[in-house]
């Protein structure tokens, strides 16, 4: 099996969702079978249709987060080079053409949350920041034309 890179604080984040699929979802969702149920006819009630649903949302999920905890491996970002970019390592970016400063960290993609700095690995822009050291230039194709990056500084 594929070991699925992640951050420690990505993988504490899966196994807090886990817990709460577990022990507040799936047992409220119980609850709310349970009371669909007592409404009488089944072929009819929407509620119970929607309880249902949403028991299986929830056993997707806890099985999809157990197999991605399973295979997870956790890098230690404390130990990264700082000499070229790495799955986990922070990066300054500055676009070319306008000036702007960005920062972001390189993670997997249950991590990916761009309002908080971070990008997947596998993203087009994290595909292209792997391997450079700074003062390399990113060239991004982006649906809103070409983007240029230079790569100032790896935190």
């Amino acid at each position: 099996m594929e070991r699925i890179p992640i951050t420690r604080e990505g993988y504490e984040s899966l196994k807090r969702e886990l817990e709460i699929l577990k022990s507040v979802d799936r047992p409220r969702n119980i609850k709310a079978i349970e009371e669909a149920r007592a409404h009488g006819d089944l072929s009819e009630n929407a509620e119970f249709d929607a309880a249902k649903d949403r028991q299986a949302f929830i056993e997707g999920r806890i099985s999809e987060l157990g197999f991605k905890l399973g295979n997870a491996e956790i890098i230690d970002t404390d130990t990264l080079s700082k000499d070229r970019a790495v799955f986990g390592c922070r990066v300054v970016l500055e676009n070319v053409d306008t000036g702007e400063e960005v920062r972001y960290q390189l993670v997997g993609p249950d991590e990916s949350d761009i309002e908080n700095g971070k990008i997947s690995v596998v993203s087009p822009l994290g595909k292209a920041i792997i391997g450079k050291t700074p003062g390399d230039e990113v060239v991004l194709t982006a649906p809103g034309g070409k983007r240029c990056y230079e790569i100032v500084e790896i935190l």
